[in-house]
């Protein structure tokens, strides 16, 4: 995220020079919902810090389910449903997060860009029932600053893919099993300028990856499937103005941070239509600004949120540091018509 000075605070956009009530000129309509919830402030404060969430759903009990957030400075911090902090990781400069379910397993993993010039991925392995992460090790991911990761868990391997801040998105086979993890990179996909939030489809085995200020683009995620990208969306200043940052897939939908108007525009998976905008308003928690990650998942996650959850980073949470808001995803299908 490109932190620049505007009307005195500190926002994400591209471009200093174009005032706000400019970029958002073509802007299409956006519905409001509120959040439910929100976390702890990471502890960096004064800075852009917070930035990517991750969810893992307790399949016993799913109010006890656990999200996983990066304070870009500093590590990794575990919440609960309730926003409280169970854990933090001293992991350092870790950007972006995503886990996966693997048997009884939960692995976690992170881009680390403690290394400017060289890429990594951090591992760790995420306790459920007492909300610990331990660290597994890192893999190497390729030259680069690593900026964006999703993981992809096919029926031969799980896989990470790795964006790097060039649009460089490298795909890269983990193997965790044995006390040490370790990594392939299987093949490499372009975008042409600086790209960061991505997320698969499993069903259809499709990434969607962010180019900040360009749009949302589609690629086939199998190891053997072509590299070639597919514009979904432009970051036209009208469903998505730009940045183009977090992207989510979750219950036939795409979503994606329109950050620029701090805004999120939805697409549906099936005909990757546009279905519409949405925005989280003040309520009993704050509003969302400038949001970098996000994560959604459908489901039931107890009385609190019956319906599914949607986390998403909170770019200015005054006067604390910046923390997680957690909304409903029932309330936005419905907020849409979905």
């Amino acid at each position: 995220m490109t932190v620049l000075l505007l009307g005195g605070c500190a926002t994400a956009n591209p471009g200093a020079e174009v005032p706000v009530e400019t970029r958002i000129t073509n802007a299409l309509p956006a519905k409001t919902v509120q959040a439910a919830g929100e976390t702890e402030a990471v502890a960096t404060a004064n800075a852009d810090a917070a930035d990517d969430p991750a969810i893992w759903r307790n399949p016993a009990n799913p109010a006890a389910s656990l999200i996983v957030g990066t304070d870009k400075k500093a590590g990794l911090y575990v919440y609960g449903l309730d926003g409280k902090t169970r854990d933090f990781v001293d992991a350092g400069r870790v950007n972006n997060v995503d886990l996966a379910v693997m048997g009884e397993r939960i692995i976690v993993a992170a881009s680390d860009r403690g290394d400017l010039a060289n890429a990594q991925i951090a591992l760790f392995a995420l306790d459920g029932a007492t909300a610990k992460l331990t660290p597994l090790g890192k893999v190497a991911a390729g030259a680069g600053e690593a900026y964006g990761i999703c993981l992809y868990q096919a029926a031969d391997a799980l896989y990470a893919f790795m964006v790097v801040k060039d649009g460089t998105i490298r795909q890269v086979a983990l193997d965790v099993s044995g006390a040490t993890p370790a990594g392939k990179i299987v093949r490499t996909m372009k975008l042409g300028t600086q790209s960061e939030g991505c997320a698969v489809d499993p069903a259809s085995a499709r990434l969607y990856v962010a180019e900040e200020d360009v749009g949302l683009w589609r690629f086939d995620a199998r190891a053997d499937g072509p590299v070639d990208p597919v514009k979904i969306a432009a970051a036209d200043g009208k469903a998505i103005v730009a940045d183009a940052e977090g992207v989510a897939v979750a219950d036939g939908y795409v979503v994606v941070s329109s950050q620029g108007d701090n805004a999120y525009a939805v697409y549906r998976l099936s005909d990757e239509a546009y279905v519409g905008r949405f925005r989280i308003a003040p309520g009993a928690f704050g509003s969302t600004e400038e949001t970098d990650g996000i994560e959604i998942v459908a489901g039931d996650f107890g009385p609190a949120y019956p319906d599914g959850i949607m986390v998403a980073q909170d770019g200015m949470n005054a006067p604390r540091a910046q923390n997680f808001k957690l909304v409903r995803w029932g309330e936005v299908k419905a907020a849409l018509g979905l």
